[in-house]
């Protein structure tokens, strides 16, 4: 039960929809790095597992070729028993012969057990075999997902503080627009106008008085020509 539970976790860690979680996500590079520490923290607690897993099963195995190397080694055992007994028996000495072919007998019965062992124990080494073979895939697609999760995260960073460095570069720009020293030096440019403007309408009152004034003087200088004359007039 606990293996298939390993099993599941890898396999569904690995299986994980980045792209999916990051459309979630209201900040993707927090999301990003929160991913990658449980990720890394997943993959620390998965090969753990496996490693146990691993050496249950190298046990198993060494096991295996141990009861393997005693049933070959009982049957030799059982093999040599027989021979003696035989050789026994040729000569005569049928109890010691019969001593021998008892023990070959157990030699025989000694073999049979770890064989039956060794046998037992195969369907179950296969199966460890095929776990341990899935896990360590299911770590393999957890590092190529770690491996992404981490490029995912430097394009996202890189790409956004690009995108900030344009904006600040933007908004800058706009603030020149907005504080665009010509139209300050047009709105100059309009008051020096008016002043001069102001200047000729001046100039120009100035003008008409003086020659209002000369009116009034040519024309006193006829008022008293006349009466010069009118005086002429009543000398006479």
């Amino acid at each position: 039960m606990a293996k298939q539970t390993i099993l599941g976790r890898v396999t569904q860690l690995a299986r994980a929809n980045i792209n999916a979680l990051l459309d979630q996500a209201e900040d993707p590079q927090l999301m990003l790095d929160q991913l990658i520490r449980d990720y890394t923290n997943n993959i620390n607690e998965a090969e753990q597992a496996v490693a146990t897993t691993i050496g249950n099963l190298r046990l198993m195995e060494q096991d295996y070729r141990e009861d393997k190397e005693a049933a070959a080694e009982w049957g030799r055992k059982a093999l040599a028993a027989s021979k003696k007994a035989d050789e026994l028996r040729a000569g005569g000495h049928t109890p010691e012969a019969d001593r021998f072919d008892a023990l070959a007998k157990v030699a025989l019965s000694r073999q049979l057990q770890t064989e039956r062992e060794a046998t037992a124990a195969e369907p179950t080494i296969a199966s460890h075999t095929a776990v341990v073979d899935k896990l360590k895939a299911g770590l393999d697609q957890m590092q190529l997902k770690l491996g992404e999760l981490q490029g995912k995260r430097d394009q996202l960073v890189a790409r956004s503080k690009s995108a900030e460095a344009q904006n600040r570069m933007l908004d800058a720009v706009k603030s020149i627009d907005v504080l665009d020293p010509t139209s300050e030096i047009s709105r100059f440019e309009n008051k020096v106008r008016r002043e001069e403007a102001r200047a000729t309408g001046k100039e120009e009152l100035a003008a008409s008085s003086l020659d209002a004034q000369f009116e009034q003087l040519e024309g006193l200088g006829d008022a008293t020509e006349i009466e010069a004359r009118l005086a002429a007039l009543k000398a006479a």
